[in-house]
């Protein structure tokens, strides 16, 4: 971490009386979030396609979105190991549960990093060009059906691997603000948090 970002970050905290990640770590934490919600919608709306034409623009945009998703999980785990604030666990939070959040923090992160290179992987298998962001990807073997179900196959295993973790990643969070009511919420939220009222 840069000593400028790491002064403005412990200012930061200091300042609203609260644990809190620093700005671009928060950033990239709700452009994954956006992200992975197009993701979904794009992936589950192609069963629900009314015609091929329909159905090609919403695999294109899909399959842009993980492309996407799969830089933005790159650059997240370039700036936590590298230049991230971390703000330090709250001294009551037990210390198996500090370690469950370390371990489901890499979990999202490997996840996010395989699950779409499988989607990508799935769509080279089929031997033809294809469209992603701006760009034509072109063909680089030729069409293999066993590789493409295996690959289809492995893309759906991880999503749902993924929608777990979301989903125990939420209730933990959810855990942390209804139950515990300590700073472990507001630590990743977009807004900052109310300044903490002296005893």
């Amino acid at each position: 971490m840069s000593i400028a970002t790491a002064v403005g970050a412990h200012a930061e905290v200091q300042a609203i009386g609260v644990r809190r990640f620093d700005a671009v770590t928060i950033a990239l934490h709700w452009t994954t979030v956006a992200l992975i919600v197009g993701m979904f919608a794009t992936g589950w709306s192609m069963g629900l396609a009314t015609d091929h034409d329909q159905e090609e623009t919403l695999l294109y945009v899909h399959r842009s979105l993980g492309v996407l998703t799969w830089i933005t999980a790159l650059a997240r785990i370039t700036w936590r190991f590298g230049f991230a604030f971390l703000p330090p666990f709250p001294s009551a939070m037990p210390k198996i549960q500090q370690h469950a959040a370390h371990l489901s923090e890499y979990a999202l992160y490997a996840i996010l990093l395989i699950q779409p290179l499988t989607g990508v992987a799935q769509s080279l298998t089929r031997g033809r060009p294809f469209p992603v962001l701006a760009w034509q990807a072109p063909a680089v073997m030729s069409r293999s059906k066993a590789l493409t179900h295996l690959f289809h196959d492995i893309h759906e295993i991880t999503a749902w691997v993924l929608l777990g973790l979301i989903g125990l990643h939420v209730a933990a969070a959810l855990f942390h603000r209804f139950v515990v009511k300590d700073e472990v919420f507001g630590s990743m939220t977009p807004w900052k948090p109310r300044r903490r009222l002296a005893p």
